[in-house]
């Protein structure tokens, strides 16, 4: 019901500039992993019980094969932009950029603009070998990594992204274990996130020297709700938020870490800082939903919080949010709270934030006929628009995913795409809610 309602009202013009695109990334969908050195996620696949059907993502989509296929799919879906990421083991093995030249080719010939991200987790294993994130030779390893790719494709590629969600990265990565490299350091996990933001700035600087004019981040925000007016309840609120939404904006957008936190960091970090904030030219943002958060629970036993396993230790406690639909995944849908992300962001960072592009957003839902994928990506842009009226300055949105993909941890048992992929044929299908975006895109450009 919702999505016909939804269907039968025209979503509201976005601007003429607005830049509309589809996102994967390399590990989730591009396979031939004989044809790279391994990363961090070959290693943690490898080890059972760590993908939940114990899968791996050596031939995914096999998109290494199949990428005109899927780019014919973008063009047709009438997106004028793929973000996609480089792996970073693939550009370490010989010939490996020449993937990323063949796809970046594809790309311009179709008339859509390519969108690398230089990072989406999958660090090569022998960087990891070498303490990986854990160490501060890895930023200065990345920026050398930035500038080769930039070397190679920099001459067909506008828009660059650094990063993908270091917050997810260091906390399920490095805190909880529950991604690769699957290590279970909790607050000793921080350093991590310095050295993330640090190979951020240096690869800034990088692609800067390279030519490069329009450089983003790609970090993960939601809002967080505390569980009630308790002032414990408000104080865990607190600390979860700057643990996702400021930990990592404000170091690249005010240049300092929020109180207290920098403290707990290696390194002269004020030195370390100006490498930071080395400015950005438009500030992305991946949402999906917000967060309510309460005190640690009396028990003092581990939770369980959409698919996570969090420790008795931590000094909040997520918990359910009631009243609306959830997705497979079962996260709440809560399209209003985008508005309420986007609007705080505005407020807290004032003329210090760059413009923003929506660089993920998407659900996971069954089948082809997948008309409540239509609903939420219905719900989202209409909020998205609500922000643009209040005057946010928001210049382009991505949808997760372009197609089924590996889902991490959750291997294949979670499908975001807009395109249904058989796993066994690797056949393409174009859902419900491909076809309906590309109506709501040929509309935008009337």
């Amino acid at each position: 019901m919702i999505a016909r309602m939804a269907a039968s009202e025209p979503i509201p013009q976005f601007p003429h500039d607005f830049l509309w695109g589809v996102s994967t990334s390399a590990h989730q969908i591009e396979g031939a992993a004989d044809t790279r050195l391994p990363s961090v996620w070959d290693a943690f696949t490898a080890e059972p019980g760590r993908v939940k059907d114990g899968s791996t993502a050596a031939v995914a989509c096999d998109h290494y094969h199949r990428y005109g296929e899927d780019v014919a799919l973008i063009a047709g879906l009438g997106a004028g932009a793929y973000r996609f990421s480089v792996s970073w083991p693939r550009v370490l093995s010989p010939g490996g950029l020449d993937f990323y030249d063949r796809l970046v080719d594809a790309l311009c010939a179709a008339g859509v603009q390519p969108v690398p991200t230089l990072f989406h987790w999958d660090t090569p294993l022998s960087v990891e070998g070498a303490g990986g994130w854990l160490k501060r030779d890895t930023a200065s390893l990345f920026a050398d990594y930035a500038a080769e790719v930039a070397d190679r494709i920099g001459d067909r590629v506008q828009k660059w992204i650094t990063l993908n969600e270091p917050a997810e990265h260091t906390l399920l990565g490095h805190a909880l274990g529950q991604h690769a490299p699957g290590r279970q350091l909790l607050f000793d996990a921080l350093p991590a996130a310095h050295h993330q933001l640090l190979a951020h700035g240096l690869a800034v600087r990088a692609l800067r020297a390279a030519g490069a004019t329009d450089i983003g981040i790609a970090n993960s925000h939601g809002p967080t709700w505390p569980a009630s007016d308790d002032p414990a309840d408000r104080e865990a609120a607190d600390f979860y938020d700057v643990l996702l939404n400021r930990l990592f904006a404000d170091p690249l957008l005010l240049g300092a870490y929020p109180e207290g936190i920098g403290d707990l960091m290696p390194g002269d970090v004020d030195a370390d800082l100006s490498v930071i904030a080395e400015p950005v030219d438009w500030y992305g943002i991946n949402f999906y939903q917000p967060t309510k958060v309460g005190a640690p629970l009396a028990s003092g036993a581990a939770a369980e919080f959409s698919g996570l396993t969090l420790p008795p230790e931590l000094p909040f406690s997520p918990r359910e949010i009631e009243g609306y639909p959830v997705t497979d995944f079962g996260w709440p849908v809560v399209p209003e709270a985008l508005t309420e992300l986007l609007l705080a962001f505005r407020d807290r960072y004032g003329d210090r934030l760059p413009p923003l592009v929506i660089t993920e957003n998407g659900c996971s839902y069954e089948g082809v006929d997948d008309q409540e994928r239509i609903a939420y990506l219905d719900g989202h842009l209409r909020a998205l628009h609500r922000a643009l009226e209040a005057g946010v300055d928001v210049r382009g949105y991505f949808v997760w995913s372009l197609m089924d993909n590996f889902e991490w941890a959750e291997g294949y048992a979670r499908r975001f795409g807009l395109v249904h992929v058989d796993y066994a044929t690797l056949e393409r299908t174009p859902k419900a809610s491909y076809h309906w975006l590309r109506d709501v895109l040929r509309a935008q450009r009337a």
